[in-house]
């Protein structure tokens, strides 16, 4: 049972870290993409400012944090997690749970769909508009992404601190 419980905690724990990354990642898109409205055949200091090629590396460096950390994540809420519900859980909380391990399809695919749009901007062979504009789009899909993350996460920490409650109350009740 403490295992149970030390589960649910690292995973709550979880959610707060990636939180965060998910905060950075989106103001690192939103600085490369002001710095593509300069126009790029000037020498530009900006101090504190990444030039467009350090700005979408540092991007897809981060992004391959984040997606390695989610899968890890999603991994063990899908392993163990998913075994702790089906051993210690009542049936509405191991549906819920259920469903929104469901979402996690979807969450990857936004990952990869991202983690392409980079690669493509790195590239740099698109005519300026072009790349401004997928840069734009790039923005607001993280943006609605890291939404989507935060909601998915937000249900699941209700449903986890509920089970970390009955563990907790089964336990002592075993003492």
């Amino acid at each position: 049972m403490e295992d149970a419980i030390a589960l649910i905690d690292k995973i709550i724990e979880e959610h707060k870290t990636i939180s965060q990354e998910l905060q950075d990642f989106e103001q690192i898109a939103n600085d490369a993409k002001a710095i593509t409205a300069f126009d790029k055949s000037k020498e530009v200091f900006m101090p504190g400012r990444f030039n467009d090629k350090q700005g979408l590396e540092a991007f897809a460096q981060l992004l391959d944090t984040i997606t390695e950390g989610m899968h890890g994540h999603f991994g063990r809420e899908e392993g163990p997690l998913m075994g702790v519900l089906k051993e210690h859980g009542e049936e509405e909380l191991r549906t819920a749970m259920h469903s929104l391990l469901l979402e996690h399809e979807n969450l990857k695919k936004r990952l990869a769909y991202t983690k392409n749009e980079v690669t493509i901007l790195q590239v740099g062979k698109l005519p300026t508009q072009l790349w401004q504009a997928r840069g734009y789009d790039m923005r607001a899909y993280i943006t609605h992404t890291r939404n989507l993350f935060e909601e998915h996460a937000r249900l699941e920490q209700d449903l986890l601190h509920t089970l970390r409650s009955e563990l907790s109350g089964k336990q002592a009740r075993n003492s």
